[in-house]
């Protein structure tokens, strides 16, 4: 599954160039639905309109995955970026970032995400505070230096 989770990592990072960041893009492997995945997301540019963002996710996941693979996937869940289980993710994230300290998606085993048991994860962007979108130039102003 992990092919499967790169290429899903290739489209996360074009549509977070295109409409912005995300705070996470996973898939997770429920207990309770053996061989399906679920596509996990959250965003602010999802929450401005989540019935058309579910539709451009769901356009786009389908063009970028063959026939055979886009049967592994359940469904696309949208969580809450205020959701308090998503630092529990992050958490997840960061320490198996870095005790694998390996580029890519994170894989994640026999974890309990929001609420639900989790046998596999591949974490592709877990992040609670986005970096800035526009940075803003300094101008001077007022005398100097002499």
């Amino acid at each position: 599954m992990k092919h499967l989770a790169e290429k899903l990592r290739g489209l996360e990072q074009t549509l977070a160039n295109e409409k912005g960041p995300f705070n996470l893009f996973a898939l997770f492997l429920r207990e309770d639905a053996p061989d399906v995945w679920d596509v996990v997301v959250a965003a602010e540019w999802i929450e401005e309109d989540q019935t058309r963002a579910l539709a451009e996710i769901s356009k786009r996941v389908r063009a970028c995955l063959r026939d055979d693979e886009i049967i592994k996937i359940s469904r696309i869940v949208i969580v809450e970026r205020a959701n308090p289980a998503l630092k529990a993710v992050v958490s997840a994230k960061v320490l198996a970032s870095d005790v694998l300290n390996r580029p890519g998606a994170t894989e994640v085993a026999n974890s309990i995400f929001f609420g639900l048991a989790i046998r596999h994860a591949f974490i592709i962007t877990a992040q609670l505070h986005l970096p800035p979108t526009k940075v803003l130039p300094r101008t001077a102003t007022g005398g100097g230096r002499r």
